[in-house]
């Protein structure tokens, strides 16, 4: 006679599997995410340069309600101001040779600066980008032929090809658009092969992955294929090269302006030129007219090289800095038990 066997076990109905939530797409933004996984002096040196970054953006935003006066605005309803009067309480950080308010026009100066980096970091973005992205994926002769006017361009100095634009452009005469579209232009140009060559390089090695492979073969139109798929997965350094572009835009545009090539005083503030305008007025030992021009264009440089530095540092695995775990039972503090850590942390975020 059988005995049925009983078994202790019974099937239990399996849990609905509960999918991890999804960030917000504000923490997913690349700065965030750096931020939010540095520490110590990586994370001190990425919070002052966005301060300082974040600064220089308001102050041209908001310079109409900041600024006492215009940047050509040499008296009020009380007269003249004088020229070469040092800080007093009518004008906070003195005047210049021309009469005109210091700090008035530093801070229309930050928004001629953003304005030359809007237009020539963006545009020198957007071109270089395309034209990367279809040399890196169509290949063959025109690849070639990209190519090799990337490597001439790398042969002219940007600061010689924005004195020759803004001759050829504004016609010698330095009017603040004049001005201001021949540095842009001049930005972009000499930009764009470094975003040209870093997108054909992913477009290059992209093109040959098993989904890129797979869109093809089931008929997905190329120009899905090269800005669904490829462009996609190929902008994870542009962020970090932004930054580090829009600091040379402004050391660019300054010495433009210090050398007599940039915008007059009249047209718009620009600090290279106004530091141009304070030679003479160190010597003589007025410093107010120099200081606080300089001072704004050391500030806006260092500010945005911290953010671009901060953010190699971060996405670099060679020069990131690693949070020591404590010692747990088991597990010793080493090297190898900080990369599992810092990686799994990394795999909970995303």
């Amino acid at each position: 006679m059988r005995v049925p066997i009983i078994s202790d076990t019974q099937e239990t109905p399996e849990e609905p599997r509960i999918l991890p939530k999804r960030e917000h797409w504000f923490y997913r933004l690349p700065i965030i995410t750096d931020l939010r996984r540095s520490h110590g002096l990586q994370r001190g040196m990425l919070v002052a340069g966005l301060l300082l970054t974040a600064l220089l953006i308001l102050t041209a935003i908001f310079a109409p309600l900041i600024a006492p006066y215009k940047w050509a605005q040499t008296g009020d309803d009380n007269g003249a101001f004088g020229a070469q009067l040092p800080p007093n309480d009518i004008n906070i950080w003195g005047t210049t040779v021309g009469g005109f308010d210091v700090f008035s026009r530093v801070v229309w100066g930050a928004r001629t600066a953003v304005l030359v980096i809007l237009l020539a970091v963006l545009a020198s973005a957007i071109i270089g980008v395309i034209l990367g992205l279809i040399s890196g994926y169509i290949g063959g002769w025109l690849d070639k032929v990209l190519v090799m006017i990337c490597d001439a361009v790398y042969a002219f100095p940007s600061l010689l090809l924005a004195i020759v634009l803004s001759i050829v452009i504004s016609g010698g005469k330095s009017s603040a658009w004049g001005g201001i579209l021949s540095a842009a232009l001049s930005i972009t140009v000499v930009f764009i092969p470094q975003y040209f060559r870093v997108i054909r390089a992913e477009a290059v090695r992209l093109k040959a992955e098993p989904f890129v492979e797979a869109a093809q073969v089931i008929g997905a139109p190329r120009r899905s294929i090269m800005f669904g798929h490829v462009l996609r997965n190929s902008t994870r350094t542009l962020p970090l090269i932004l930054t580090l572009n829009c600091s040379e835009a402004i050391l660019t545009l300054a010495g433009l302006g210090f050398l007599g090539f940039g915008i007059e005083q009249t047209a718009a503030a620009e600090w290279g030129y106004d530091l141009n305008r304070a030679v003479a007025d160190v010597a003589a030992g007025n410093w107010w007219t120099a200081v606080f021009p300089g001072l704004a264009i050391v500030l806006a440089v260092l500010g945005i090289t911290l953010v671009g530095e901060s953010m190699n540092d971060l996405n670099d695995p060679r020069l990131r800095t690693r949070k020591r775990t404590k010692k747990k039972a088991g597990v010793k503090n080493d090297d190898d038990a900080s990369s599992a850590t810092d990686a799994s942390t990394q795999g909970a975020q995303s």
